[in-house]
């Protein structure tokens, strides 16, 4: 697939069907995942894979807004920064997981995004449990790493309509 139709075709998708994605495919994506660029040559990134359906479940409840849709996902992928390795793990995170929906894509997957750092489980108790804290519970997460985002993955349950065009000339400063 060219880079541009990946670009294009990469939707945030939340229905998943209940088709288990195969283990060639998702080392695939570990590895190209772990192939993203990091600041300095860091290697920040960690990769918490689940699979297992209860988990997964036990992972749409990390927050009361966002991350229920996970619950029929067959695949989530949590992404880690090593605070110890780097102050820019949020970032070396963020190019990581955004390589990781670009891998999906090119293997004829869907996936979202479901932000984790420095959100709050509940919504109307900000200063309560994280997500974090909430997914450290259960998952293996080394106490030197922070979850930046988990990913949901799977074979897409729809096909989702067109991207609607751009406004991308509002959004460039172009210096003429």
């Amino acid at each position: 697939m060219e880079f541009k139709e990946l670009i294009e075709k990469r939707r945030s998708i939340r229905k998943f069907s209940e088709r288990a994605v195969p283990r060639e495919i998702v080392d695939r994506i570990l590895h190209e995942t772990l192939s993203a660029p990091s600041a300095r040559n860091t290697r920040t990134t960690r990769l918490v894979v689940v699979d297992d359906p209860a988990l997964v479940a036990r992972m749409a409840d990390m927050r009361d807004y966002g991350s229920a849709f996970m619950k029929g996902a067959p695949l989530a992928i949590v992404v880690l920064g090593d605070t110890t390795k780097s102050d820019l793990w949020r970032e070396n995170a963020a190019i990581s997981a955004t390589i990781l929906q670009l891998a999906c894509v090119d293997e004829g997957l869907a996936s979202c995004w479901v932000h984790i750092d420095g959100r709050p489980r509940r919504k109307d108790e900000p200063g309560g449990e994280t997500a974090a804290g909430y997914l450290r519970s259960f998952l293996p997460i080394p106490a030197d790493c922070q979850p930046l985002c988990a990913v949901a993955a799977g074979y897409s349950d729809f096909t989702p309509a067109p991207l609607p065009g751009s406004d991308d000339d509002a959004r460039i400063i172009r210096l003429e």
